[in-house]
């Protein structure tokens, strides 16, 4: 038996048997890892609460045959409890952890940046300093970048001329000049595009500034942009925009 330990964020949760959970998790030295739960849907577990998505845990497991098992689980940070009293948030939150799953592919591949990201949107979304779908762009923006698939936002995506070009190409792979234009690009406003680049770097001072029109318009190509490059649809982002 190889045991070893990590620290992790739960993604998502699924019913085994009649009392064990498939977790999902991404960890911060191992990557994405799933993981059995023996025993966390008795009422008596040691550890069940712990296991619950939203919640950044101190993990020992042991490698199985084909799914890892969870022997020790200690609670490092309960996101889900400010996040499921506020609708918006709750929303935003559960968004990024479908994202997270399906932009790091491959289990068990070291993916420390992403991980980072998304404990750091959790923090972001449940101190409440924010705006949630600003957060929510914000994490789906740098997720992109770090996973190699950045925006250009100052720059023609198509050959590379720099200046603030009017037309957003999705599948051309972000703003794009008169000449690259291709057919049925958006022509977002300028301020929108300005919201985009200040989420990706992180410039909050700007983007708590914007207007709610632009950051409509911004989610609604940051959505677009990313199940293009995801090949799959994120779900829960129906609910966010629906708020």
């Amino acid at each position: 038996m190889s045991l070893y330990r990590d620290e992790g964020v739960v993604l998502r949760t699924q019913k085994l048997g009649e009392a064990d959970r498939i977790v999902t998790l991404l960890t911060r030295r191992t990557g994405l890892v799933r993981a059995v739960g023996k025993g966390v849907r008795r009422t008596k577990s040691r550890f069940g609460a712990r296991l619950e998505p939203f919640t950044h845990v101190d993990l020992q497991l042991h490698t199985g045959r084909t799914l890892d098992v969870i022997t020790q689980a200690d609670t490092l940070r309960a996101y889900g409890e400010p996040l499921v009293a506020d609708y918006p948030r709750y929303t935003a939150g559960t968004a990024m952890l479908e994202t997270a799953e399906k932009i790091v592919i491959v289990e068990k591949d070291p993916a420390l940046r992403q991980f980072l990201l998304l404990v750091g949107g959790l923090r972001t979304l449940a101190e409440a300093a924010h705006d949630p779908r600003l957060v929510l762009d914000a994490y789906l923006l740098r997720s992109l970048a770090v996973a190699g698939y950045a925006p250009a936002l100052e720059e023609c995506a198509r050959c590379g001329s720099h200046g603030s070009h009017r037309s957003f190409a999705v599948h051309a792979g972000g703003t794009v000049c008169s000449v690259c234009r291709p057919a049925g690009s958006a022509a977002p406003a300028p301020e929108t595009v300005h919201l985009m680049a200040a989420l990706l770097r992180g410039d909050w001072a700007q983007a708590d500034a914007s207007d709610g029109r632009h950051r409509t318009e911004c989610s609604g190509l940051v959505a677009a942009y990313l199940q293009w490059h995801l090949e799959n649809g994120i779900r829960s982002l129906r609910l966010v925009e629906r708020t």
